[in-house]
């Protein structure tokens, strides 16, 4: 891959202020990106294999703010894992983040509500964003048609559910993500507290 396709992305779905920053990160450490559809149990990840090239992909439906931490969030991976083996989430990986995040935490890059609470967050950064509930519900008023959006916790367990076609039951919920179990294939799934849902079928039970 190279340096014009990572420009052609990230012109299109980072803030324009932020392009030149993501692009210098990708020159350091050149990785495979990838833009994926929207995802059930994620919005971004980053994998290595052996003799490989790292990829990091994103969601491509993520509105430009979630999209640039996202980015951050896991160009904050590849780095820690060339540098040594550690837990995904663990000490090494929150103060990478936080070092990458920090030159974007101005007022050019995200807006002012916005920015308030993600310095907050940065303070002790979590797994994911939707882990923080004052965050989560800031970053979805930059969605279109945010207020119109069902969210999967607003329904109660046992409830069916429709993702992008998909047929849910909502199980138990285990921190920030909700054990579901999707209808057709009898798979289990660990979806997003705050994923937005269509077509909820409402169980009282």
């Amino acid at each position: 891959m190279n340096v014009e396709k990572v420009i052609a992305i990230l012109q299109i779905h980072v803030p324009s202020a932020a392009v030149p920053y993501c692009v210098e990160l990708w020159n350091k450490n050149p990785f495979d990106f990838r833009l994926r559809k929207d995802r059930v149990t994620k919005i971004g990840d980053f994998t290595y294999r052996r003799g490989q090239v790292p990829r990091i992909t994103i969601n491509k439906n993520l509105h430009s703010y979630l999209f640039l931490i996202t980015y951050i969030h896991e160009v904050a991976h590849l780095m820690v894992h060339q540098t040594r083996s550690c837990s995904a989430h663990g000490p090494e990986w929150k103060n990478m983040f936080q070092q990458l995040l920090q030159p974007l935490l101005f007022e050019q890059f995200f807006p002012v509500e916005l920015l308030k609470e993600l310095r907050r967050h940065m303070i002790d950064p979590m797994a994911t964003t939707f882990s923080d509930p004052i965050l989560s519900k800031v970053l979805r008023t930059y969605e279109q048609s945010a207020t119109t959006k069902t969210l999967l916790s607003d329904i109660p367990e046992g409830s069916v559910f429709e993702i992008r076609g998909r047929w849910f039951k909502k199980g138990i919920k285990r921190r920030t993500r909700v054990l579901c179990q999707e209808l057709h294939s009898r798979k289990k799934y660990l979806v997003p507290i705050d994923a937005p849902i269509g077509n909820a079928q409402l169980s009282f039970l």
